[in-house]
């Protein structure tokens, strides 16, 4: 296996290179210290993911673990699926750790210290919870919009706020404040989001006094007021009247950051050099409109989240991005935060969804070696009657998901170290793998088929298709065959320690900007 020096590695990161660093450990244990530029992609799911976040197979890519043998495992599937140019970390972390380097804890944090200095560097005005609320309890003439997707949002919000994630504020604002009068207040669950989303619209020019609420929903929660779960107030169209003032906004924007724009003759031309240079297409409008049509080839990846991520999106740094939306105002408003993040080769496709090449229905990412999987599948039906007579069920999807719910008398399991897994399994009667949708289960079931020596089934569609069978779950950790660190906690996450895990996190993120000056490897270049 080909290996890479930290202090080579640390020179091709700031080359301005095309490089995608994928860390390979379990998320969890990634989020406790990485690479600044490392995005997460755990060995578990590499095949499912690969081919959508690593689309050439000639861009480098340098592998991460523990120096416990995953890169090496990473590294020969990765050429199995015909990546030719790939190398891991010489003596992982702990290499990177003994040349003196900077490690991060937390995850998408280029994009999270990014926030950071835009607040510092451009002095982004902010409210407090207490304050407010004050305003809210007198009735002044506010609009509070929360910038995280739906999904988010419905589960908690802060009181009368409007769902408008990041890249829609600019779309929107018109609409939901057109009285020049109104004070904006932009939140998120804790601060990234918050800032770039009150400065979007103060980079946009609107009238509107703008303010990023101070520490998110966990500011709210942490000063003693109430959340409120489950809101649908969404805010999905514009006037005709509100688009044009977006639009024009939006020009204003393009012209100051230099964002470009391209020609589906300009972008054609561009796929013709996708083995030479990386390519990423990304629709960012609202998942509804995505479905209803997009352009062939494009992922789904809503631009305040794009922004949010860069790393979990768009792990190859350097390479050419094209956004992609109806009318210009989210493409534009999202290339200009990625231009100032050191994104040099962004630009907004102009009519690519009037070009007829259109597909319908959610993204479907290619699996990667998902023919190699050789095993039989079994139904939610079959599994439920074999049961009673002592099959044994080891689940292999998220740990979150395995606590909210899992197949009654199920295990728990991580894929990259599933001998572990078998060793722990008091395994009666027939062995059955699951994930959330089945297919990380395929390839565990064909992988512990061949450490035991016997047959192994996957459930066809995993507990998903368990769950729209009408079966019961039960909830809890259940049977644990290994630990539950394949995922990154969210203070809102936790069963218990939240309030101390809010203050940790609002404090880490905080404390970013004085790691990023010691790391030296970011080029963000903020205008002013």
């Amino acid at each position: 296996m080909k290996t890479i020096h930290a202090k080579d590695l640390k020179s091709l990161i700031t080359s301005g290179q095309e490089l995608a660093i994928l860390d390979v450990r379990e998320e969890g244990v990634y989020s406790e210290g990485h690479l600044l530029y490392a995005s997460s992609l755990p060995l578990s799911k590499l095949e499912p993911s690969i081919f959508q976040l690593v689309p050439r197979k000639g861009a480098p890519i340098a592998l991460c673990d523990d120096g416990d043998g995953l890169s090496e495992r990473a590294a020969e599937r990765l050429a199995e699926f015909g990546y030719t140019d790939v190398a891991a970390l010489e003596n992982g972390m702990q290499g990177w750790r003994d040349a003196g380097h900077e490690v991060f804890s937390g995850i998408n944090v280029p994009s999270k210290a990014f926030g950071e200095i835009v607040e510092h560097e451009q002095q982004t005005p902010n409210i407090s919870a207490e304050e407010l609320k004050a305003k809210l309890d007198a009735g002044d003439d506010l609009v509070v919009l929360d910038s995280r997707p739906y999904d988010e949002y419905h589960r908690m919000n802060i009181p009368t706020g409007l769902d408008v994630p990041g890249a829609e504020l600019v779309h929107r604002v018109h609409d939901v404040a057109p009285s020049p009068d109104t004070l904006v207040v932009v939140n998120c669950a804790g601060r990234t989001r918050s800032i770039i989303g009150a400065q979007s619209l103060i980079n946009a020019g609107i009238p509107n006094k703008v303010m990023a609420l101070k520490n998110g929903t966990m500011g709210w929660n942490l000063a003693g007021y109430d959340l409120e779960h489950g809101s649908e107030r969404r805010v999905l169209s514009s006037t005709e009247a509100g688009t044009a003032k977006a639009t024009e906004a939006a020009r204003r924007v393009a012209e100051k950051y230099g964002v470009r724009t391209i020609t589906m003759d300009d972008l054609s031309a561009w796929q013709e050099e996708t083995d030479q240079r990386t390519l990423y297409l990304f629709d960012i409008r609202n998942p509804e409109e995505f479905e209803a049509g997009h352009l062939s080839g494009s992922v789904w990846a809503p631009g305040g989240q794009l922004v949010q991520g860069t790393d979990k999106y768009a792990p190859v740094r350097n390479s050419r991005v094209v956004l992609i939306d109806d009318n210009g105002v989210r493409a534009t408003m999202t290339a200009h935060w990625l231009i100032q993040m050191g994104w040099n080769d962004v630009v907004v496709l102009k009519g690519g969804l009037d070009s007829g090449k259109l597909e319908t229905g959610k993204y479907q990412p290619v699996v990667a070696g998902l023919n190699r999987a050789d095993a039989d599948a079994i139904s939610a039906a079959d599994l439920n009657a074999l049961l009673p007579d002592g099959a044994t069920v080891l689940d292999l999807g998220r740990s979150l998901d395995f606590k909210a719910g899992h197949i009654p008398g199920a295990w728990f399991g991580v894929r990259s170290r599933l001998k572990t897994a078998l060793d722990n399994v008091d395994i009666a009667g027939e062995l059955v793998t699951t994930s959330d949708d089945g297919i990380l289960a395929r390839f565990a079931a064909a992988e512990a088929s061949a450490l035991l020596g016997q047959p192994v089934r996957y459930l066809d569609g995993g507990t998903n298709a368990w769950q729209a069978a009408g079966f019961v779950l039960e909830d809890g950790d259940g049977r644990q065959a290994d630990e539950m660190n394949d995922m990154f906690l969210r203070p809102y996450d936790r069963a218990s320690g939240i309030e101390q895990a809010m203050n940790d996190y609002l404090t880490w993120e905080i404390e970013l900007v004085n790691q990023l000056e010691r790391d030296g490897t970011t080029n963000f270049k903020l205008f002013n």
